[in-house]
């Protein structure tokens, strides 16, 4: 298929999911070029002082050995040992993805990727600079910034920097002093909502749902110290306790064989929207919660904007704010990846929302084009929404890999 000089593996993205797969195909001696700044969009689109929603548990980077977990990273760092109650704070969830790298993906090379395109001796990859090469598979590990999703009512602010998301913000102090109407009921809005309020800014959380919603600390263990009916009743999984959280994390590979529509939801409302167990402090009580409300007009005038809000039982509201901050989730639409070529993406078969239909080693239609991360959440389920989806895919891809190119 290829000359001698194509390439057999290129990762593009260098985050969790790149790294994972990266190091599993080393594993496998499939030489593979990865292309990326380490975790830039852990260091670029999520704002400072953030803490994960995940467990230390549910975080761990996978790599075939299971020796570079964050406990791992923490002990070789001299930090004691925590327990699932420990918020991870995002700059220590940065160094161990840093760490990880360093130790399982030295080759990484921080080099920005701008084009793929489709050829009949694999793929050309271009690179900013100039170089271009053929490459056997490409694994897109992309991240979730490419779906950023803003209503269609706030798109004509975007331009006139009225309106953002919240990925578009790695420090949120810069709105210190201004009003600020944060549109959500997640963790993103609700915490986006906090660091806000305590940098100085006025924060109002605008959300549709009729209440805002917690979630309850973690047991101190998931195994042994529980209960027996209690481990029976609710067993422990990575993505928390409950069955159908233990079938969405420990077989995901049964996820496809559900109907479009009942994955669609599944993905959109397991471990929806809600605000992590830590964050109730800082929120209730602390800035205004409009709840029910959904934006029906904005009005823009001298930089100044005006929401109109509808409510429950028809009840109408006017919000003054300086900013938008959409904190309204990702749409996996592989349209909006740019960097892939338009007639590459045409031929990926797509599922709910222009997600690609993948096998079980994350292959799209194209052969020898995979994708993994949030991509892949609508084949395979809300795990690969989380960082502990990890280990599920980069075996799956790399093995899937190894095998199709004879390794």
């Amino acid at each position: 298929m290829t000359g001698p000089a194509a390439v057999p593996v290129t990762v593009v993205g260098a985050g969790p999911y790149g790294l994972a797969t990266a190091a599993h195909l080393r594993a496998h001696r499939v030489p593979a070029r990865v292309l990326g700044e380490p975790m830039d969009g852990w260091r670029d689109a999520m704002p400072a002082g953030m803490y994960l929603k995940s467990t230390p548990r549910a975080s761990n980077i996978s790599d075939p050995d299971g020796t570079h977990r964050l406990s791992d990273f923490r002990a070789g760092e001299g930090l004691p040992p925590i327990g699932d109650r420990y918020p991870i704070p995002i700059d220590e969830f940065i160094r161990y993805g840093d760490w990880f790298q360093r130790r399982c993906v030295p080759e990484v090379e921080r080099a920005v990727v701008t084009g793929v395109e489709y050829r009949r001796d694999g793929f050309q990859v271009s690179l900013r600079g100039g170089e271009t090469y053929v490459s056997r598979a490409v694994v897109m590990a992309t991240g979730l910034r490419p779906y950023a999703r803003v209503p269609a009512e706030l798109a004509p602010l975007l331009g006139l920097g009225l309106a953002s998301h919240t990925s578009d913000h790695a420090d949120l102090a810069v709105f210190a002093g201004r009003r600020v109407a944060v549109i959500g009921a997640g963790q993103s809005a609700l915490e986006s909502a906090a660091l806000l309020n305590e940098a100085g800014a006025t924060a109002t959380v605008v959300a549709r749902a009729p209440r805002v919603l917690f979630g309850d600390p973690p047991e101190s263990d998931l195994s042994a110290d529980r209960p027996l009916p209690v481990r029976l009743a609710k067993p422990g999984s990575t993505l928390g306790p409950g069955w159908s959280h233990v079938a969405f994390s420990r077989v995901p590979q049964g996820f496809p064989y559900l109907p479009d529509k009942t994955r669609a939801h599944l993905v959109r409302t397991v471990l929806g929207p809600s605000g992590a167990w830590w964050l109730r402090d800082r929120v209730e009580g602390c800035l205004p919660l409009l709840t029910g409300y959904a934006i029906r007009s904005v009005e823009q005038a001298d930089g100044q904007l005006r929401l109109g809000l509808r409510g429950p039982r028809g009840r109408t509201e006017t919000l003054e704010a300086d900013h938008v901050l959409a904190a309204t989730g990702y749409g996996v639409d592989i349209d909006r990846l740019d960097l892939l070529d338009e007639g590459l993406r045409r031929a990926v078969r797509r599922g709910n929302g222009g997600a690609p239909r993948l096998s079980g080693t994350f292959e799209s239609s194209v052969p020898g084009l995979y994708f993994t991360g949030l991509s892949a959440a609508d084949t395979f389920g809300p795990v690969l929404r989380f960082v502990c989806g990890t280990a599920f895919a980069a075996g799956r891809v790399s093995r899937g890999i190894a095998a199709a190119q004879g390794h």
